[in-house]
């Protein structure tokens, strides 16, 4: 009987540690970039020198870029950043807590907003990025996560995580940086592919104790138990995110449960939380995999895609790992 912990504040991310903090020294500082971002055209004059970073995920893209120089703020922290993010990091503006408004925005006088949420662009946060670009401020937005899905990815995949990558380094002219880090990126998960049984399913347990939220189809979960050749238990339903219950889950039996540790209070939250509810609730302790303790625990903002998915993945493969011997 064993649970399996992996803290992702342990993982180093290799090529970031050396650049996060450091000038970024813009290369192609005159270069123009001219493209489109969830349907809408997005034309960037000159390498960004004055970005935000509406949330946590396209926060550590920036710093793992080595971008932290050229970040005029950021906001909405979930997580405690990469241990070898935060010398970047903490050079950041914070402009709020959650999302700043409007107002904070263009009193940062960006060149440029990068959002890998559709709600960064509410009218109550930073506005509509059509609104921005009437602005002169090009906004871009996550190819999976556009206002209309048909202009974006439909289904979370590795490669479009790295391509986004790719992507955002060409915008800021540091396309060899971004080569390195998707080429690191590229290595680890090679390591990974295939170690999963593939009779095993996995319950992605995210948030909620009287009704949980987890993971569906065509999010990071689902690009995760692809790459490593497992099952999901709620495999069948066609949302990324459905809510379950647990009447059904105990009909599911899923053989490991992989708990998102979430660091904003609620109930259910925290990993811990997750476990303490599962043995003691009369239906869930009964579950196979909460007798035998065949828990993994990931980062909640790890399940969302970020520079941060592939340490999942490597994370899930070591605790099956441990969990199979």
């Amino acid at each position: 009987m064993k649970t399996v912990v992996i803290s992702t504040l342990l993982v180093t991310l290799g090529v970031t540690a050396g650049c996060a903090g450091g000038a970024s020294s813009a290369s192609n500082a005159g270069t123009s970039t001219a493209t489109t971002s969830c349907g809408l055209p997005l034309t960037v004059a000159a390498p960004p020198q004055r970005a935000l970073a509406m949330e946590q995920n396209a926060t550590e893209i920036l710093l793992t870029l080595g971008l932290a120089d050229r970040m005029a703020g950021t906001s909405y922290q979930t997580d405690p950043v990469l241990p070898a993010l935060k010398t970047g990091y903490d050079a950041v503006p914070v402009l709020a807590k959650l999302y700043p408004n409007r107002e904070s925005v263009l009193a940062a006088k960006p060149d440029f907003v990068y959002s890998t949420f559709t709600s960064a662009y509410a009218p109550d946060a930073a506005g509509p990025r059509a609104d921005l670009r009437q602005l002169g401020v090009p906004a871009y937005l996550s190819r999976f996560a556009c206002e209309d899905p048909a202009t974006g990815e439909s289904a979370v995949t590795f490669d479009g995580i790295l391509a986004e990558v790719t992507e955002i380094a060409g915008i800021f002219g540091v396309a060899d940086r971004g080569a390195q880090v998707v080429a690191d990126q590229q290595q680890r998960l090679a390591a990974t592919e295939n170690t999963g049984k593939k009779d095993t399913d996995l319950l992605w347990y995210y948030s909620g104790t009287s009704t949980p939220y987890v993971a569906g189809q065509n999010g990071v979960p689902a690009a995760i138990g692809a790459h490593l050749g497992v099952g999901n238990a709620y495999g069948d339903a066609a949302q990324t995110w459905p809510a379950g219950s647990w009447e059904e889950i105990a009909q599911r039996n899923p053989d490991v449960i992989v708990l998102a540790d979430l660091t904003r209070g609620g109930d259910g939250d925290s990993a811990q939380s997750k476990m303490d509810f599962l043995r003691a609730n009369p239906v869930t302790r009964e579950l196979d995999a909460v007798r035998d303790n065949r828990f993994i625990t990931v980062a909640g903002s790890s399940m969302d895609p970020s520079i941060r998915s592939v340490t999942a993945a490597e994370q899930v493969a070591a605790g099956l790992k441990e969990l199979q011997k």
